[in-house]
């Protein structure tokens, strides 16, 4: 009930979309004016073809092998694992400069395909050897994993040990098969014209090890290209200076607004910051800080991430990449591209030092590098994208008419770094009530961010 009347409370206004789906002429500048600027879906490095690949009906792809144990009690999202301090920038930029391309592609073959799961058991420690050294591999054209039976069959021979979303309570993924430890990722309606950007499924406090993006049914209508890009280029490549600026600084990144009155009295103000830091955001296991007025709007209350470093050591090869967020949640950025997100749930990202936010000359450089480094995957049924989740950054792109993508997370092999815990059932309440209101939402809309 709380919940509730803090959403709405909060000013969030919807209207028809009226997001263009069109590419940019470029994949530059951002212009700071009085007027809203254009929405247009950023553009991408590499764009492979469609193979236009059956796939399945969904009564028959949403079929669970029964005979297999519930995963429901699967572990808790491991602690995410820094390792940020002291690193000399420009030899990492060195290094990562020479990493090996990302994502490796590996097509399947008649005789691959005849193996079915088999063949990933019998590659097992060539693929995941892969996975490290590419950061992402792209399982294509399995027939094997077109259902979430033999999806689940591919996972399990390769090794890997489902986890929850570190945002599991957050409503942005729902389980398409929860004693699968499948998430559905974002297919919502409502979601469709909303462009996600680059981000690592990571909070300051809880980052999964690996994933494993897999298509059932690509966009019936147009668009919804996974998006996956390298860490390593992206740190790489980018401006030596912009990088020095935040590594030095440091980020804060806020993942929810309250819009109070801005005519309350203090002590009012105080009084419902204290509810909801109490209340609220333990629910969402992240360490946040409850701060008013960070993006310079009267009366808003931002639940704000701790501060965190921009780039990060690789916890397995040890090597410095680019390990944040700030593509997907710099408002610069989503005001500039087709944004179905509520008020409430829109992101900003701050400068840790001073809580400004990141200025727009940096953004422009965060989108320059990142879309640069883009691949725009041509997803298709049975196709399944590994990533590691402290290289690779993966996003999606608008779409029209239905798509079914789900994905598993996956915790480290090592019992320390995975931990002793599982599944926070109380946890569920909120996943499965934020859910709702999201199913709730129409179709196509834009919140009204001007």
């Amino acid at each position: 009930a709380l919940l509730s009347a803090l959403l709405t409370s909060s000013t969030v206004a919807f209207v028809p979309s009226t997001a263009k789906f069109g590419r940019p002429s470029s994949v530059g500048a951002l212009s700071s004016t009085a007027t809203p600027p254009e929405r247009v879906a950023p553009d991408a490095g590499y764009i492979p073809d469609w193979e236009d690949r059956p796939g399945l009906a969904p009564e028959e792809f949403m079929q669970s092998d029964m005979s297999k144990p519930d995963l429901a009690g699967m572990w808790e999202c491991p602690l995410t694992r820094w390792d940020s301090e002291g690193i000399d920038l420009k030899k990492a930029q060195a290094q990562a400069k020479k990493a090996p391309k990302c994502p490796l592609e590996v097509r399947a073959t008649d005789a691959m395909n005849s193996k079915g799961a088999a063949y990933f058991a019998e590659n097992k420690d060539k693929i995941r050897a892969d996975l490290l050294k590419h950061g992402a591999v792209w399982l294509r054209g399995f027939n094997v994993s077109k259902d979430i039976k033999g999806y689940r069959e591919v996972y399990e021979a390769l090794g890997l040990d489902p986890c929850l979303d570190p945002l599991h309570s957050s409503g942005l993924r729902k389980f398409a098969s929860e004693r699968d430890a499948l998430y559905e990722e974002v297919n919502k309606p409502s979601l469709r014209g909303h462009y996600i950007g680059l981000h690592c499924e990571s909070t300051a406090k809880r980052t999964a090890a690996y994933a494993a993006f897999v298509c059932f049914q690509k966009a019936t209508e147009g668009g919804g290209r996974f998006l996956v890009a390298d860490g390593a280029a992206i740190l790489g490549d980018i401006n030596p200076d912009v990088l020095k600026k935040l590594y030095d600084r440091k980020i804060r990144i806020s993942v929810s607004n309250l819009d109070i009155p801005p005519t309350l009295p203090g002590f009012l103000k105080e009084g419902i910051k204290d509810v909801v830091d109490a209340a609220v955001a333990p629910k969402f296991d992240m360490d946040l800080e409850m701060i008013y007025e960070s993006d310079g709007k009267p009366g808003r209350l931002q639940a704000v991430e701790c501060a965190e470093s921009p780039i990060n050591r690789h916890p397995v090869t040890g090597m410095p990449v680019w390990f944040n967020n700030a593509h997907n949640h710099a408002r610069k950025l989503r005001d500039r591209r087709p944004c179905g997100v509520p008020e409430v749930g829109m992101t900003e990202v701050f400068y840790a030092d001073t809580m400004e936010p990141l200025s727009l000359e940096d953004c422009q450089e965060i989108k320059r590098v990142s879309e640069k480094h883009i691949t725009a995957l041509s997803m298709e049924p049975g196709d399944i994208l590994l990533v590691d989740n402290y290289r690779a950054l993966h996003g999606r792109d608008v779409f029209q008419g239905d798509r079914f993508h789900a994905v598993s997370w996956f915790t480290w092999d090592d019992e320390e770094w995975r931990g002793d815990e599982r599944r926070i059932v109380e946890k569920n309440g909120l996943n499965k009530a934020i859910n709702q209101m999201m199913d709730w939402l129409p179709k196509d809309f834009e919140s009204d961010q001007t």
